[in-house]
């Protein structure tokens, strides 16, 4: 009797371990190289994002395409290594970025940013993106910036992003969990 429980009891033990193993094993596969959570750290991309939402982000889309324009992107600051930054992809390599009375210009037309910003929002220029000055975009960087244009460190200021520093793409909101969204696209439905 006592040692068919404490075969039963060693059983447990066992299958209980084996199981949280092969778990742990498998959130580490998907958070190494999969999906990881973010959480969105200030108002850089305000409204669209708010101060202490997680974001859920694909490591897998970037490693196969590059971002697109209006893709939501994570990546290393260009600026501090050790931080995380989220910003929307502006201007990809070959387009022509500029900021002018106010507005942001890509390949000589006024952007369409009203999927993201609104109507009232304006661009000011930076020490990297001078006002009414072009900038061409080098094979495999990126012009980023954030949807709260006034609180947002971003491409204006420190200038290009660079393929090396992505993380991945945001695609979906999950808390908290009244707020759940898909993260879209600023351009899709323009293209």
């Amino acid at each position: 009797m006592f040692l068919d429980l404490l075969k039963k009891a060693y059983t447990f033990l066992f299958d209980t371990i084996q199981t949280v193993l092969l778990a742990a094993s498998v959130f580490l596969v998907i958070y190494l190289f999969l999906f990881r959570p973010f959480e969105v750290s200030g108002e850089s991309m305000f409204p669209t994002f708010k101060n202490g939402e997680f974001i859920l982000t694909n490591l897998i889309t970037l490693r196969f395409s590059s971002p697109t324009r209006g893709d939501v992107i994570v990546f290393q600051a260009p600026v501090d290594h050790d931080k995380d930054y989220i910003k929307r992809v502006i201007g990809i390599a070959g387009d022509t970025v500029m900021v002018q009375n106010g507005f942001v210009y890509l390949n000589g037309q006024k952007l369409d940013e009203s999927m993201y910003l609104s109507e009232d929002v304006r661009t000011t220029p930076g020490a990297f993106l001078q006002e009414g000055l072009p900038v061409t975009i080098p094979a495999g960087d990126f012009i980023v910036m954030g949807d709260n244009r006034p609180h947002s460190s971003d491409s204006r200021e420190w200038g290009f992003l660079k393929t090396t520093e992505l993380i991945g793409k945001s695609f979906f909101v999950y808390w908290p969990p009244n707020q759940m969204r898909l993260v879209k696209n600023g351009q899709e439905a323009k293209n």
